[in-house]
């Protein structure tokens, strides 16, 4: 496990259960009897010792000494093995890491990249948007929003949940830039309609997860019927709960995270049935920095309907990768590197190091 301070305007708290002020990395490292190496990385912002736990106990002793397998039929193994542990939460999450340190792993041994792998690379570059924390002030949205126009952004995320602070971070952007807003399941449906009017009438391209429970899509479909787009997924584990949230015509957008989702062989699963046959663009959750942010990018470098990447806006002390992929006027560059594209630094695994 890693721990690496960011810096930032806000202090989170409406996103995470208490003040964000640390980048936690649940990091999975498999190797091979021939030294060949694969990264991964489990959700596990305030939750990273229990995911460490689970990944050790329950999920590290069907590998260890055995061939290495194929990350879907290995996924659906350990799936069927762990159903009294559940398909959600903390297990995913730790299944996550492994399956995308896995395809790390099988991208190396055919020295090729993870897009190149999954059907050939349609893209080098990919736009990003800026995901702002959450600041619960009027001048820091606005100072904020300003800074990231002025260096090169076009998108933009608000995760802000007081419509005045929303309407000020609009009317700073204008209608040139595109603004999501991600209200991470804060508003009641009654709060939702009410706001609706003035989000669409802010030209807002997605409201983003607006109600508590995620899992209501019956809910999120009657909004969807307002006119607004709906985004939601990053919560959602496994290919299945993206079928039901499909089936209920409850988003406008696949948005699955590839740490806590089941890793790129749930994702890979989610685009083939739901990407396909209802034609909904991808919009991957990434508010990270490590393996699971890499293999977004390979990820966006294959599947044709990636709209962009998210990028969260913080200034971690470091970055986990020497040559760390960031956005220069809004673009990323997905890397070409074998597997994930690159590995982690080993000064800064040490330096960082967190007991778990």
């Amino acid at each position: 496990m890693l721990s690496i301070p960011f810096e930032s305007a806000g202090s989170g708290e409406g996103i995470m259960p208490t003040a964000w002020t640390e980048l936690e990395f649940c990091l999975v490292r498999i190797e091979t009897d021939q030294g060949l190496i694969g990264w991964g990385e489990a959700f596990s912002y305030s939750c990273s010792r229990s995911v460490a736990a689970f990944i050790r106990e329950s999920i590290a002793p069907l590998l260890i000494g055995q061939d290495l397998p194929d990350p879907i039929l290995f996924g659906e193994s350990t799936q069927h093995k762990l159903i009294l542990q559940g398909r959600s939460g903390v297990s995913m999450f730790a299944l996550s890491g492994i399956d995308i340190a896995l395809w790390d792993l099988k991208a190396k041994t055919e020295s090729m990249n993870l897009a190149q792998l999954l059907g050939g690379r349609c893209r080098e570059t990919i736009p990003s948007y800026a995901s702002l924390i959450r600041y619960g002030n009027i001048d820091l949205v606005a100072a904020t929003c300003e800074h990231v126009l002025n260096i090169g952004f076009n998108d933009f995320k608000l995760h802000e949940v007081a419509l005045p602070v929303i309407r000020r971070g609009a009317e700073l952007l204008g209608q040139d830039n595109g603004l999501m807003v991600d209200v991470n399941c804060n508003w009641n449906e009654v709060q939702c309609q009410e706001a609706i009017p003035e989000l669409l009438n802010l030209n807002v391209k997605w409201l983003e997860e607006p109600i508590f429970p995620p899992e209501n899509v019956r809910a999120l479909a009657l909004l969807r019927d307002t006119g607004i787009r709906i985004s939601t997924g990053e919560n959602a584990c496994t290919a299945f709960a993206f079928e039901q949230i499909c089936l209920a015509g409850a988003s406008d957008f696949l948005q699955p995270s590839v740490t806590k989702v089941g890793g790129v062989s749930e994702v890979l699963k989610i685009l083939k049935n739901h990407g396909g046959s209802l034609g909904l663009p991808f919009t991957p959750h990434s508010p990270y920095f490590g393996p699971g942010f890499l293999a977004t990018l390979q990820l966006a470098g294959a599947v044709e309907s990636t709209r962009f990447v998210e990028y969260l806006y913080v200034q971690p002390e470091c970055w986990i990768y020497a040559d760390m992929p960031l956005p220069e006027d809004g673009m990323f560059c997905i890397p070409d590197g074998e597997g994930l594209g690159m590995d982690p630094d080993p000064r800064v695994l040490e330096r960082y190091f967190v007991n778990g």
